[in-house]
């Protein structure tokens, strides 16, 4: 009955012990009673007659027992194995297992393949004798260093003192990852019912498109009180959502905290939506400083240093680690997780939802750009600035009363009123009842195209009804249809449109692309206009006064004189719309010679601007085979470069020649744009008498 419940040792032991209490023959009957051997029971009555301690815990025989060691019988083994383990340093950079996990498993089976069999387990104690253990990457490589990184941190450190020591609010602010809400697994675990996990989703493409709600958790962490405010939007991660975070902070905290504040000290990345190259984050800015009367002062992050932003090791990873293994499946759950976070050290965090609407393509202009109140700093200009709450000269005297009306206040509806004045007849070379009939005409394939635009962004049929829209765009089908036009009758540059309206030229360039392709199909064509504005000033002065931005806008009227074209003002006409079709199928063709192939489907199709316009280069071959002028003259009446009117010749010789156009030289070739104009009698000026 004691036997099975005892080791090795102590079977020996309890046996020696019934045998020396038997006497003798004891050996010889205890080993014939309990069926051992002789000689181990004598070899346990030794053990008791040497007086030897006992053996530490856990241990049945003396230190030396059993097989010997694998890496003592096969001395290459271990060789073998550093060979696996580290081709690139100690081994052969051939290794079998070189692109494949290194598992203990997978390492002993490769051992056993090439001659040496082992197990496991061994591999595992092999590897720790020779100083491995299991490692993650170290995120240790920064890549290419600025090389004025060392020196922003001092400044911002600086900063940071300086307004701390004044008792001045100093925050760190930046953007959460976006989270998409449903039943999505989350990383880390936590305490549940055994056997009862939480079940997600097992594929997350149930999740994507414009229309699955998300989250987009905007932090502010105080420095100084080490307090943190999340603003939670469901919209978009742009400047006006950072700085309208930064705006229900202190209202919420800040003023409240920092009630005698005059100044407030931002540190921030330099990219993302609180970036220093954004306009609309230092405009945003501005505002916030004259509602406040705050002077704000801002100190970005180095490019690639956006780790050390106080944020990010302070307050995100603690809200990370609270929502640890919990699915974020509505607002309400990630808002009340964020605020419940809290450490030992004493940071609490406030979160609230923020329902606005902040859309994409927001730009700001030059205009408005110029007005900021901004300052520069001398050390390191780029990123590091203070908006003050006003102005930093002194405003100058209020110009007299007119009757022009005032720009409203309001983004959207300053764009509207723009939208009204850039409508005018002569820019859009069409009556307001004629533009609203083709905005009418063309709204149900405006309508289709932006379903279709947004199965494509879905990457598939809308899975649930359409709810109500958070926000409208920046620009509605008659917009961007009013946009197409301008551009396409070469009124102005994208670059223009976008300073007008202030929207990115980006979003510009596709509604340009969108609606010019529906144009096409319905076989509208837009002419070219001889108005051409180089900037939004330039447009605004034309539409309250009339002014005509150049001369050249009088070059075509002037230049396709009967005198030097040869022909009636109608002749020349007929002569150009016989040749526009030509001319289209001309540029496509060289324009597919230059890109190699078709074009790709999502480009923007024949709107870019042109340096002179289709009539005014058949205006300018003509002159110039009729020996008018030289190429200078006609590149400094059309303001382009002698290059520009070279190709336009080249390009409208074999098209004249099938037009068979008969050339008929003048008798007087001019040598300068002065001379040609005077030799041209004006339309107004009466016939002497007889």
């Amino acid at each position: 009955m004691l036997l099975p419940h005892l080791n090795e040792r102590q079977r020996r032991l309890a046996l020696a012990t019934e045998a020396r209490l038997l006497g003798h023959g004891g050996v010889r009957a205890v080993a014939h009673a309990a069926g051992v051997s002789e000689t181990t029971i004598r070899r346990g009555v030794f053990e008791l007659e040497a007086g030897e301690e006992p053996l530490p815990d856990g241990r049945a025989r003396e230190p030396g027992g059993g097989r010997r060691h694998v890496e003592l019988c096969d001395q290459c083994l271990v060789p073998a194995l550093l060979a696996l383990v580290e081709p690139d340093e100690r081994g052969d950079p051939e290794s079998p297992l070189r692109w494949t996990t290194k598992s203990l498993r997978r390492l002993a089976e490769e051992l056993t393949r090439q001659g040496h069999p082992v197990s496991a387990p061994t591999v595992g104690r092999l590897l720790k004798a020779n100083g491995f253990s299991l490692q993650a990457n170290a995120k240790t490589l920064e890549g290419k260093q600025h090389p004025d990184r060392d020196a922003q941190f001092h400044y911002l450190n600086a900063q940071v003192r300086k307004h701390q020591g004044a008792g001045e609010p100093v925050i760190s602010v930046d953007t959460k990852k976006r989270e998409q809400l449903g039943r999505l697994p989350n990383a880390g675990r936590q305490w549940r019912p055994k056997g009862e996990p939480i079940e997600v989703e097992d594929h997350s493409f149930f999740f994507s498109g414009p229309e699955v709600e998300h989250a987009i958790p905007y932090g502010i962490y105080d420095l100084t009180a080490d307090l943190g405010w999340v603003n939670v939007g469901v919209d978009h991660d742009t400047s006006a959502f950072a700085v309208e975070s930064i705006r229900r902070w202190w209202r919420a905290r800040g003023r409240r905290d920092y009630p005698h504040a005059t100044r407030l000290l931002i540190t921030a990345d330099a990219g993302g939506s609180n970036s220093c190259r954004y306009r609309l984050w230092k405009a945003e800015l501005g505002e916030l400083a004259a509602e406040t009367g705050l002077a704000i002062t801002v100190c970005h992050f180095p490019p690639g240093t956006s780790k050390w932003n106080k944020i990010e090791h302070r307050l995100f990873s603690h809200v990370t680690m609270n929502w640890r293994g919990r699915p974020l499946t509505s607002h309400e759950v990630v808002v009340n997780t964020i605020a419940s976070t809290r450490t030992r050290t004493g940071l609490r965090v406030q979160a609230q939802l923020d329902t606005g609407s902040y859309p994409l393509g927001v730009s700001v202009s030059k205009q408005r750009m110029d007005a900021l109140p901004i300052e520069h700093h001398r050390a390191h200009s780029a990123w590091n600035y203070t908006i003050q709450p006003h102005p930093l000269r002194p405003c100058p005297a209020p110009p007299p009363a007119t009757t022009e009306p005032v720009e409203p206040a309001d983004p959207r509806r300053r764009r509207a009123s723009t939208l009204r004045k850039l409508s005018d007849p002569r820019l859009t070379g069409m009556t307001q009842p004629q533009l609203d009939q083709l905005a009418h005409d063309l709204a149900p394939a405006q309508a289709a195209r932006a379903q279709q635009r947004h199965c494509e962004q879905r990457g598939g049929r809308r899975r649930r009804a359409r709810g109500n829209l958070r926000h409208r765009p920046l620009l509605d089908d008659p917009a961007r249809l009013l946009v197409t036009v301008l551009y396409q009758r070469q009124i102005c540059s994208q670059h223009t449109l976008s300073d007008l309206l202030e929207i990115n030229p980006t979003s510009i360039g596709l509604a340009i692309a969108e609606t010019a392709e529906l144009l096409q199909q319905f076989g509208h064509r837009v002419t070219a206009s001889t108005l051409c504005f180089p900037d939004a000033a330039a447009v605004r002065r034309f539409l309250a006064t009339g002014a005509e931005p150049t001369a050249r806008t009088q070059a075509f009227t002037t230049l396709s004189d009967p005198i030097l074209t040869g022909m009636s003002r109608d002749e020349l006409r007929d002569m150009i719309d016989r040749l526009s079709c030509l001319q289209a199928a001309q540029a496509e063709r060289r324009h597919y010679q230059r890109r190699g192939g078709p074009r790709l489907p999502g480009t923007r199709a024949g709107v870019f601007r042109q340096k002179i316009t289709d009539d005014e280069r058949v205006l300018a071959a003509i002159l110039y085979q009729r020996r008018v002028c030289t190429r200078q003259v006609l590149a400094d009446l059309f303001e382009v470069s002698p290059r520009t009117i070279g190709d336009a010749l080249l390009h409208l010789r074999p098209l004249l020649e099938h037009d068979r156009y008969v050339t008929l030289p003048v008798a007087t070739r001019h040598s300068s744009a002065a001379a040609l104009l005077q030799s041209i009698k004006p339309a107004d000026t009466p016939e002497p008498p007889g």
